[in-house]
């Protein structure tokens, strides 16, 4: 993966009188990796997205954006982002087409309106109107939209809240198409099986503050949760599991105690928390 940082944030904070929304937090984000910002509502996720697409002024800090001070919101930094915003509204009378082809033209060096359509799915829905569309049809012309100025960066707020499955799916390989792109793509999301299936690395934010931050498979290590389940059936047939720092030493007790019983432990596995696992035990109210 590219070592070029296309983001870096450090002591960013912002308060609204006040109350403090974020609270002096650093990440950075490298070129073209999905890089996943979580947190519960009101933890500061939002405020910190809006700082970095240039539509909100910091209180302190310094933050780049492909080399820019976003609250400066110069053209040439616009014009190399693209945005998915959480809901969105398009005029219902105009097609497909009709709606990516005028997006299109107000950028210097856009993509191919034919070739967006199909990256996103919309293929064979060119001339319907707008308002015939389904949810996760709008959905994908939302991401048309943010694609066909060929950004190097792409905001995705909640892209699949309210999908249903097959939808959901559909929004998640369109996803790793852009990563396949080489685009780099900053993901906001509630559902923690999307960020741990989409992104290189997460940061867990709560109260304005970050965390965790790094790989979703890899978040486990010193934040409290044990890093391994151990899983088996008993001779009974019970499903029993515990949790471990040290996986070799517990396997080792337990096959030896079972041939001695003269048992299989079936089914059995050896798992890391996941990331649903750590974002529940680090965002809890305690």
């Amino acid at each position: 993966m590219n070592d070029v940082q296309a983001i870096e944030v450090r002591g960013l904070r912002k308060s609204y009188g006040e109350q403090e929304a974020v609270r002096g937090i650093d990440f950075s984000v490298r070129v073209g990796e999905v890089f996943g910002l979580l947190g519960p509502n009101g933890a500061g996720k939002t405020t910190t997205v809006e700082i970095l697409e240039g539509y909100r002024d910091r209180s302190e800090g310094d933050v780049s954006v492909l080399g820019h001070d976003p609250q400066r919101r110069a053209r040439d930094l616009r014009e190399r982002v693209g945005i998915v915003l959480q809901s969105t509204g398009i005029y219902r009378h105009v097609t497909v087409r009709e709606v990516v082809t005028h997006f299109a033209g107000m950028y210097p060096h856009p993509r191919d309106v034919d070739e967006v359509i199909e990256l996103t799915g919309l293929s064979g829905r060119e001339d319907a109107r707008t308002r015939t569309l389904s949810g996760g049809q709008l959905r994908r012309l939302d991401f048309a939209l943010a694609l066909v100025g060929d950004p190097e960066l792409i905001f995705l707020d909640e892209p699949t809240t309210g999908f249903d499955p097959a939808a959901r799916r559909g929004a998640w390989e369109t996803i790793r198409s852009l990563k396949a792109l080489g685009k780099t793509v900053v993901l906001t999301t509630h559902y923690l099986d999307e960020a741990q299936a989409l992104a290189d690395r997460v940061a867990i934010i709560k109260d304005g503050r970050i965390l965790v931050e790094g790989a979703p498979t890899e978040l486990g290590a010193g934040t409290g949760a044990s890093y391994y389940r151990v899983a088996w059936r008993n001779g009974d047939g019970l499903l029993k599991q515990q949790e471990t720092d040290d996986p070799t030493t517990l396997l080792a007790e337990l096959t030896t105690a079972a041939l001695e019983r003269g048992e299989k432990l079936e089914s059995l596995s050896v798992t890391r928390p996941t990331l649903e696992d750590v974002y529940l035990q680090l965002t809890a109210d305690v």
